[in-house]
């Protein structure tokens, strides 16, 4: 089944201590789409300026990746962010973000985009992900992601988004910050009762933790010797889950839920190989299956 994107499509220019690339292919859309793609066919929706390269347009095609819904405002900048990473890689502060197109952006769902029946509402304003959802129609699973700045600014919002959602992903922080408990555990139950049957919670090199009806699960990360660049490995995971679960025939939704979570982990650890979207679109679907395999023989006891 296909697989419905939302989210922004940027142009990332990011800072290490060892290197600087400036105006990368980035966005939460533009990792989830690339990493659902190994998996599922993929709509992707979002705006760009006149500015945004066409060999970026190149790279989603060449994913397989259904363009109709990606506008393009010709007198118009892309979404930009410029960051800068510590030593550890864990820590980053943000440079400067011009929010250009997207600031006004209003989606409209083309086609038959609105019958999606998997639908990523990626890390966006959560007025855009309320506009989508009032598109479609009857879909199987909506994940919706977030982050601080929406539980700031946008708080009212993201509250009624909760509520029409089935699962909602956030790092550990974000979930401490929307529920004002500093324990993650308890965290998730005041989450579900905000509306979403399912929540994942993030938490980088540590992995994630799902909460559902059959209870917990805990997914490790995938273990990496170095760490080039982190951005977008978040999003890389949630893209990835969410293909998997399309790319599932029947059976019970948690089960899949739980192997696409491993799934996940392993196309983000690509992620954070490479810069912006260098090392994901490098792997392949054998790659994926070998660290797969050796994720579950490491965590297996």
């Amino acid at each position: 089944m296909s697989v419905l994107i939302v989210g922004t499509t940027a142009l990332d220019s990011i800072n290490t201590p060892k290197a600087k690339n400036p105006r990368l292919l980035g966005g939460s859309a533009s990792h989830a789409a690339v990493a659902a793609s190994f998996f599922a066919p993929t709509r992707l929706v979002g705006v760009v300026g006149g500015d945004f390269p066409q060999s970026h347009v190149k790279l989603y095609a060449s994913r397989g990746i259904c363009l109709k819904g990606l506008e393009r405002v010709k007198d118009g900048q892309t979404f930009h962010w410029h960051g800068e990473y510590e030593v550890n890689m864990n820590n980053r502060r943000t440079l400067n973000t011009v929010l250009g197109v997207i600031e006004n952006w209003q989606p409209r769902l083309p086609g038959d985009y609105g019958q999606s029946p998997y639908v990523l509402l990626a890390n966006i304003a959560p007025s855009i992900q309320l506009a989508v959802l009032d598109q479609l129609s009857k879909p199987k699973f909506v994940i919706a992601d977030t982050m601080d700045l929406w539980l700031n600014v946008a708080l009212a919002d993201l509250l009624k988004l909760l509520k029409r959602v089935d699962c909602l992903v956030l790092n550990d922080s974000e979930a401490r910050q929307l529920t004002e408990d500093d324990n993650v555990v308890s965290a998730l139950a005041k989450i579900h009762k905000l509306g979403p049957k399912f929540v994942i919670i993030k938490k980088g090199e540590h992995g994630s933790i799902l909460s559902g009806p059959s209870g917990m699960f805990v997914a490790p990360a995938y273990p990496l010797l170095k760490v080039v660049d982190p951005t977008g490995a978040g999003d890389s995971f949630v893209g990835a889950l969410l293909g998997y679960m399309a790319s599932q025939k029947g059976g019970n939704i948690e089960k899949h839920l739980r192997k696409a979570m491993i799934h996940g982990a392993v196309v983000a650890s690509f992620c954070c190989e490479g810069f912006g979207l260098v090392r994901t679109v490098k792997a392949d679907k054998k790659a994926i299956r070998d660290r797969v395999k050796h994720l579950e023989k490491i965590a297996r006891f």
